[in-house]
């Protein structure tokens, strides 16, 4: 038996640039961070004892025969991808929901990778597993997704990530003072809108507009930039909490789904109240939204929002790992 545990995370700056549509042809990049909130995989080897081969357990149950009848994209193509013919019982748990713009669908794809390999005995890089999770997603599922959950689930940590070339990703920690860190964790508030959304539909919208906005897309790069140097010169985290506001007016003209009123009404409110900035995160129209916000004015805002779920959270640096193999498992 093989647990695995992956991050979610909170994307800060160039959110767009990272669909291989804009990064083939354009230079991207993104800063985000991940967070101390997990996607658990409980895999092992399924005892031939079952009338069904494969037992999938997420918010639907799955008992099949065939591995083509696995209704869980992720898990049936995954298990394809890394040519496993035994039987496999999958049972999924998460600390925060699907569909709400922290990167969950990738962070599943990143941990069952991880820990079918392990399963069958083999260890990935971090490197190994973003790779091997891009190419499910995009290559195999065809989903509408860009590249930067797959590397953040399974790096984890405060990075920039670029995109493009021949590596297609690097990923380069963002290295900050334990004291600035702290000052600007502190005043982030992580806050859910109560509403799900279907990502990929959303992003499809915006991949098809990416041509007729070239000149927002190579705008929102060079914000990367600009974030990354207040990051790396100490310089104060207000200036990282006003780039965020100027950055989320920009992408809300990108696509007519990528906001909404029930968006809007909190976004105003929590300006209004004390945020110097925000944005919604993941492709837009719904999940959850991050401020900046001074920590004297936390009690205020959240009294002002407490129809609403915030989540207290804090930054994590392990990325995607396994947490529990059993004895009989070797791993290489």
């Amino acid at each position: 038996m093989i647990i695995s545990r992956t991050p979610f995370r909170i994307s800060f700056f160039g959110g767009g640039t990272d669909y291989p549509h804009w990064y083939n042809y354009n230079k991207g990049a993104v800063i985000s961070a991940t967070i101390n909130k997990y996607c658990y995989l409980n895999v092992r080897f399924l005892p031939p004892f079952f009338k069904f081969k494969y037992c999938i357990r997420y918010y639907l149950r799955e008992e099949r025969l065939k591995l083509d009848d696995i209704k869980h994209p992720s898990v049936r193509e995954s298990i394809k991808y890394l040519k496993i013919n035994n039987g496999i019982e999958v049972v999924h748990n998460a600390d925060l929901p699907a569909q709400s713009g922290l990167g969950s669908s990738s962070s599943f794809t990143v941990g069952i990778i991880n820990a079918l390999s392990a399963l069958k005995g083999r260890m990935l890089t971090k490197k190994e597993l973003t790779n091997h999770a891009i190419y499910v997603e995009q290559k195999i599922i065809k989903e509408n997704v860009g590249s930067q959950d797959q590397s953040a689930a399974a790096f984890g940590g405060f990075n920039r990530i670029n995109f493009g070339g021949s590596a297609e990703v690097i990923v380069n920690p963002i290295i900050i003072k334990k004291k600035f860190e702290k000052n600007l964790q502190e005043n982030l508030l992580l806050i859910f809108s109560g509403l799900s959304r279907n990502a990929e539909k959303v992003a499809k919208d915006q991949i098809i507009n990416i041509d007729k906005n070239k000149d927002k897309y190579e705008k929102i790069y060079q914000l990367v930039n600009e974030a990354e140097d207040i990051l790396i010169k100490q310089k104060t985290p207000d200036a990282f909490g006003e780039l965020l506001n100027y950055q989320w007016q920009l992408k809300k003209t990108l696509s007519h789904n990528i906001t909404n009123h029930t968006v809007d009404e909190i976004y105003n409110l929590a300006l209004k109240n004390g945020a110097i900035g925000g944005k919604l995160l993941g492709a837009g129209n719904g999940g959850f939204m991050v401020f900046y916000v001074k920590k004297k004015n936390h009690n205020k805002i959240l009294n002002k929002l407490k129809n609403f779920l915030h989540v207290p959270f804090r930054f994590d640096y392990t990325g995607s790992q396994i947490i529990y193999f059993s004895h009989g498992t070797k791993i290489k």
